[in-house]
């Protein structure tokens, strides 16, 4: 079986042709949670710091994660590496395949991504600061300002500490492995 994938970026149609021509296996870098949400019908997933010592299928691949960056160093790590098969990733990453038209895959059981858990929470926090401040004390109000500060950080620094704390709790713990969804 021939096949015309270079070590290059795919369109979200130029994929759907590989698939149905069953030429390429999927490995999606996400972490599984990410998976879990949706991901593309067969595909792997191989979080992408697994990725270089998962054992992966023989034959060309192509890397899928959420906005397209983690597949690109996954790809570039990948040829770093001298992998023996053609690999390739993604254009756009999930959103641009379901933006083509095309289904994804929900795990039954799966989580809510972890960006709605954060808004909930927050939300949930800066209106319990501001009724508590009217309700109870004044002072609470500076919950709803810290829940403001921490959002700020979060998206001056990228990094969320409520996102780290939330993925870490009992319901978002996904174990898939590298089995095919």
């Amino acid at each position: 079986m021939t096949t015309t994938i270079t070590p290059s970026r795919l369109s979200a149609h130029d994929l759907a042709d590989q698939l149905a021509a069953r030429d390429v296996t999927v490995i999606d870098v996400r972490e599984p949670m990410e998976y879990a949400t949706g991901h593309i019908s067969g595909s792997l997933n191989v979080p992408l710091s697994r990725l270089t010592q998962a054992d992966l299928p023989s034959g060309p691949l192509v890397l899928v994660c959420q906005s397209g960056n983690r597949s690109s160093k996954g790809l570039a790590q990948l040829l770093q590496q001298g992998h023996p098969h053609p690999v390739a990733d993604l254009l756009g990453g999930v959103p641009a395949w379901q933006q083509a038209g095309f289904p994804v895959r929900k795990l039954k059981g799966a989580p809510l991504p972890l960006m709605r858990q954060v808004q909930i929470v927050a939300g949930s926090l800066v209106l319990l600061g501001v009724i508590l401040s009217q309700v109870v004390a004044p002072g609470w109000i500076w919950l709803s300002g810290f829940v403001g500060a921490g959002l700020t950080f979060a998206g001056v620094s990228g990094f969320c500490g409520m996102a780290r704390l939330l993925a870490a709790m009992p319901w978002n713990r996904v174990t898939i492995g590298s089995a095919r969804g």
